[in-house]
């Protein structure tokens, strides 16, 4: 039978090898064949579409191990802060957005670096000074909010969600202008005058303030939903481990599924709280039972163990630098989670953790060598995610125990100057095991890359770009920097692993599953520093073209 695609003269790498083949043919939603230009002649008709790829590369589709698509899609409605860096540039964002939105009673933007002098400018006169929040540091209070906004509640969500800033307005409204109580991990940070100072960190804290905002309506999600899928194809992304779930949230996905309305596959955890009752871990299971499609489905669990670096929320084994006594904090004691984790292997789930602290990586590590213990070895692959500070007699344990180390090229700084404060939160001392992606490598574990979006962009091309061309932050560090092929197979083969699914995708072969992406030239021929220029031409999944330039 011929068919339905052909696509030739392309330099495909089919992350089973180099980039060998140079034509490649699908018949409905599967590869079946890839090859010789001359072997491709068979599978040719009249009706058979034809590409000539002009010596571009054609790949696996992007497999972004750690995604968060209806929180991202959802954002998408909010004021885009990505790109302020002042607090200036704040205020010009926000009443934009206010003056856009005269009838929404909430100004709500997203995606806030976490600003500190000299971003921050000094307060006008009668505004009050900001409280000193940790060690002499200043950052972004209320007080700044209230000079931009006052007569409305304003909520800054920040890129990493682990921190909300809010006026005045806003915290009378919560209930938590005097302080609140708060669940564990998280903190309302509260000024010398005993009032909180805008800034909540965690949700345990932030919840006051976000429970407030009204949510988009049902078809007003559909729609941002279906922006956040395009966004998704337009930079060549086939399949998603999303990083939040519940049954709800697959039903939602499911439904776009029937319709033909999903444009890429997803994989959704049940998130487990702290106060998620180990009976809960029930519905994990009727998720992974739901749905016997291909594109959605569930059959894991999601865990965050701790905060962020830049909050002192992450658990860290030794004092946070400049803050004698701080080591952060966890959402789950040791106990709690070994007891969840251990019941959630029982019942065959695959576990995901949110793991950014060195003390949180390895109580993970314990948890699933402890489950291992009691319930035997199996093929789990469960994984931690992020691993932004890992202690060195950790390393071994992911080889050792068959732990996926899932992290994110986009959240390591590029430099130690700037804005960016995570550097300075963690010390010189740890700069050597901070996104450590080659020790972690070298090591044996499994290495598999993703955005963590809305945190950072979506696009895997920018993370290639962070992948390739991180630089040590100071002379005689180890060097992370990733080989081309490396970052490849960290958001194909190795990501498609990460969830089970290798011998169905993350590579070009006669069998696999017709997700793919053609590249804008040979991405083999870029100078890793040029690597951003690169853009998808086309992106299909499933057999049909769901994004073409």
């Amino acid at each position: 039978m011929p068919a339905d695609l052909l696509i030739t003269n392309a330099r495909i790498f089919t992350a089973t090898s180099g980039p060998t083949a140079e034509a490649l043919a699908v018949r409905g939603s599967r590869i079946v064949f890839v090859g010789s230009a001359a072997g491709a002649h068979a599978w040719r008709d009249p009706k058979t579409r034809l590409i000539d790829a002009g010596g571009r590369t054609l790949m696996p589709g992007f497999i972004d191990s750690h995604f968060h698509l209806l929180w991202g899609s959802l954002e998408l409605c909010a004021a885009q802060l990505g790109e302020v860096r002042t607090l200036d540039d704040l205020g010009q964002v926000l009443l934009a957005y206010a003056d856009d939105h005269p009838d929404q009673e909430w100004v709500h933007g997203q995606g806030l670096i976490y600003l500190t002098p000299p971003s921050i400018s000094p307060l006008p006169l009668g505004m009050g000074d900001p409280t000193p929040l940790r060690e002499g540091v200043r950052g972004l209070t209320r007080h700044h909010l209230d000079a931009i906004i006052a007569h409305r509640p304003v909520a800054v969500t920040a890129y990493d969600g682990h921190t909300v800033w809010a006026n005045t307005l806003a915290l009378k409204k919560a209930g938590i202008l005097h302080g609140g109580v708060v669940g564990p991990g998280s903190e309302i940070v509260m000024g010398a005058d005993g009032r909180a100072t805008g800034e909540l960190r965690e949700r345990g804290a932030s919840h006051y303030v976000d429970d407030l905002i009204p949510e988009p309506t049902e078809p007003e999600k559909r729609a941002l939903l279906h922006r956040g899928l395009k966004l998704a194809a337009s930079l060549g992304i086939t399949s998603v481990h999303n990083m939040d779930g519940e049954m709800e949230q697959l039903t939602r996905y499911m439904a776009l599924e029937d319709t033909g309305e999903l444009t890429l596959r997803i994989y959704v955890p049940y998130t487990i709280r702290p106060e998620t009752p180990i009976e809960a871990l029930s519905e994990a299971v009727e998720m992974a039972q739901a749905n016997p499609g291909e594109m959605a489905r569930g059959g894991a669990v999601k865990f965050f163990m701790d905060g962020v670096i830049e909050s002192y929320t992450a658990l860290m084994l030794d004092d946070y630098t400049g803050a004698p006594g701080n080591k952060g904090s966890a959402l789950f004691t040791a106990e709690h989670f070994t007891r969840m984790a251990t019941e959630a292997d029982r019942l065959g789930l695959q576990i995901f953790v949110h793991a950014i602290g060195d003390a949180a990586v390895r109580r993970t590590l314990d948890g699933y060598e402890s489950a291992r213990r009691t319930n035997g070895k199996r093929d789990s692959r469960h994984r931690v995610e992020h691993i932004e500070v890992v202690h060195p007699d950790d390393l071994p344990r992911f080889a050792g125990l068959g732990v996926i180390a899932s992290m994110q090229p986009l959240h390591a700084p590029l430099s130690v100057s700037g804005y960016d404060l995570w550097p300075s939160r963690v010390g010189v001392e740890r700069w050597d095991r901070s996104f450590a992606w080659n020790l972690v490598r070298n090591a044996g574990a499994k290495l598999v890359f993703g955005s963590d979006w809305p945190v950072v962009s979506q696009s895997p091309i920018r993370g290639l770009h962070a992948a390739l061309n991180r630089q040590p932050w100071q002379e005689g560090l180890a060097n992370h920097r990733q080989t081309l092929e490396q970052a490849l197979l960290a958001y194909t083969r190795d990501a498609a692993y990460a969830e089970f699914k290798e011998h169905e995708k993350g590579m070009l072969k006669p069998g696999y599953l017709a997700d793919l992406v053609l590249l804008s030239e040979d991405i083999f021929e870029v100078p890793p520093e040029e690597i951003e220029r690169v853009h998808p031409e086309m992106t299909m999944v499933d057999g049909r073209v769901v994004f073409e330039k």
